[in-house]
């Protein structure tokens, strides 16, 4: 069995890869990233530097933030901190047509148009339009001329 110090260094170097692959810059220290994944995790930055420090392992909240800024699932999350193991949380099938391939989280919106490179001033309408056609609830454009205007 691991050390409580030995887990914490394999959940934290973990946690650091994702992070980077995520774009969130940990390393420098004015990058701003550990702040911006404190932000979108909703935990105080304390919390994302003690785990970066390997000075603690993070409490269920935190992980549950940080779950959810990194779009990975919560389960991958506590079984990499050691807290659970893959026994004491079974994987669910997937229902057929669930979307994501076996093993990758699904993205949210907001990871989407990080990922895509949306400018964050847009993101806000992007989010919406895509949680709107998600869900199947746009209406349907007004039928119109070639010009767009309504009518011959």
């Amino acid at each position: 069995m691991k050390s409580d110090a030995e887990q914490v260094e394999e959940f934290a170097a973990w946690i650091e890869a994702v992070m980077r692959r995520r774009g969130y810059d940990i390393d420098s220290p004015r990058g701003g990233g550990r702040t911006k994944l404190a932000e979108d995790a909703g935990v105080h930055r304390a919390a994302v530097t003690r785990l970066l420090q390997r000075q603690s392992m993070p409490d269920l909240e935190t992980m549950r933030g940080l779950s959810r800024a990194l779009g990975i699932p919560v389960r991958d999350v506590l079984i990499r901190s050691g807290r659970l193991t893959e026994a004491d949380l079974p994987q669910a099938s997937a229902p057929p047509g669930a979307g994501a391939t076996a093993g990758e989280p699904r993205l949210s919106a907001e990871q989407a148009a990080v990922a895509l490179g949306i400018p964050e001033h847009l993101r806000a309408a992007f989010v919406q339009i895509t949680e709107q056609l998600r869900l199947g609830s746009v209406a349907p454009a007004p039928q119109g001329g070639q010009d767009g205007q309504a009518g011959p």
